[in-house]
Parts: C-alpha cells; sequence; structure tokens
C-alpha cells in the first residue's frame, strides 16, 4: 500500500521500513509523555506503556528482516539517549522510577546484544524471546504486582510479590510458547523449553537490581531458550 504512494517509491524499501518503525516508537514515547504530564502520579504506568510497547519492535524486525546493523545501530542511539535522559530529563515519563535505576539503559543494551547474537545465526525467534519475556513478562509483574499484590516477600532489599512474581512467570512461558510454536509447530519442545525459560526469566527478575533485570533477563532467557531447544531437539 505505501509502494502505491508515487513519491515513496523512491525510497528504498529499508529506509521506509525504518521510518515506519521509528515513528511508532516516536508515537510511543509522545503517549507516555503525555501520560506523565497530565497525571504525574502514574509516573509507573506511562514508564511501563513504553516497556511494554517497544519491545514488540523486535516483530517488526523480524518481519521485515531488518539487517544485523541496523538493530546494533538502534541500540547504542537508544543507549545513548537513555545515558544522556539520567542527567537531563529530556525522558522524565521513561525513567522517573521514584528509586536509583539503570533500567532502560540496559534494556536499549540488549537489544543489540540479542540482535548481534541472532541476526547472523538466523535465529530471530530466540531475540524475539529474550525480548517479548522482558517486555510482556517484567512489564505486567510490576504492574500487577504494585496493584494486586498482597502477599510480600523481601531479597537484597527489593520488595517484591508473590502476585507479581507469578504474573512474571505465567507470563514468560505464554509469550515463549508461542514464538516458538510459530517457528517449530506443536512439537513437545515448544511446551517443555518454555517452563525452562519462564523459571530462569523469574528468577533473574527477582534477584537483579538496580534496573540490570532489563539485561539478565532477556539474555538468560534467550540462551536457555536456544541452548535447550538446540540439546533438546537433535
Amino acid at each position: 500500500m505505501l509502494e502505491s504512494i508515487p513519491w515513496l517509491e523512491s525510497i528504498p524499501d529499508l529506509w521506509l521500513h525504518i521510518s515506519v518503525v521509528g515513528l511508532s516508537l516516536g508515537a510511543i514515547v509522545l503517549l507516555a509523555e503525555t501520560i506523565h504530564r497530565r497525571v504525574p502520579a502514574n509516573s509507573e504506568l506511562s514508564r511501563k506503556i513504553v516497556h511494554i510497547s517497544t519491545g514488540n519492535v523486535i516483530l517488526l524486525a523480524w518481519w521485515l528482516q531488518f539487517p544485523t546493523w541496523v538493530g546494533i545501530a538502534a541500540s547504542i542511539l537508544a543507549s545513548l539517549i537513555t545515558l544522556l535522559s539520567y542527567y537531563i530529563p529530556i525522558l522524565p515519563g521513561i525513567n522517573s522510577v521514584g528509586r536509583k535505576s539503570m533500567g532502560t539503559f540496559f534494556y536499549a543494551v540488549s537489544v543489540g546484544v540479542l540482535t548481534a547474537w541472532f541476526w547472523p545465526l538466523k535465529q530471530f525467534q530466540y531475540a524475539a524471546i529474550g525480548i517479548l519475556v522482558m517486555a510482556w513478562g517484567d512489564g505486567f509483574a510490576g504492574l500487577i504486582g504494585q496493584k494486586f499484590g498482597q502477599h510480600r516477600y523481601e531479597v537484597w532489599g527489593m520488595k517484591k510479590s508473590w502476585e507479581g512474581t507469578l504474573t512474571m512467570a505465567l507470563i514468560s512461558y505464554v509469550v515463549s510458547s508461542l514464538i516458538l510454536f510459530s517457528v517449530q509447530g506443536n512439537i513437545w519442545q515448544t511446551w517443555v523449553v518454555p517452563a525452562a525459560i519462564a523459571f530462569i526469566a523469574t528468577v533473574l527478575e527477582a534477584f537483579s537490581k538496580l534496573g540490570i533485570d532489563n539485561l539478565t533477563v532477556p539474555l538468560g532467557s534467550a540462551a536457555v531458550g536456544f541452548f535447550f531447544n538446540q540439546l533438546l531437539c537433535n
């Protein structure tokens, strides 16, 4: 449909796709900042909107077959912007978490690492598992834990809830299963490997401090999925 617009026909497909993804990310950040400014008491909601929504871009990158360098370049650029935003409040709706955290920076780094690892191998599904387990699992675990968390526990001074932890485990399993099912179909590994992914992701999320779970969870989930699937399918 986009190619039917005359002036767009002269733009290479790759740059057209990058522009569409860039505009989508810009709209997500704009929405988050608007919520943050209009409802300051709900800053966690604006941050989670970005956290969950931006993770889905990995599916677009997979579908559009972006080259490896695009993912790495985007990761570097996002990492620099997030680092700058910790010193200059250019993205308060994303970084205002009420605690010391480098989570947004680690999130951006994880995208670059997973792209550099799995894109050359043509194993896109594991990069998607890593990012989406973090985006959806951790994102909803935080929201559910804050809203409905009644059964609290503490790990290394971090307050957690069993409701949030259970949410992390369940969503991690569902996300991993759906991605593997789309690639390898209804085989027993599709339903067993995600159990290992969900366990590791949940443990890493519970024990990681200062936002480093945004790095350990994606890398750990992707690594477990990749190595377990390779082991059990061969």
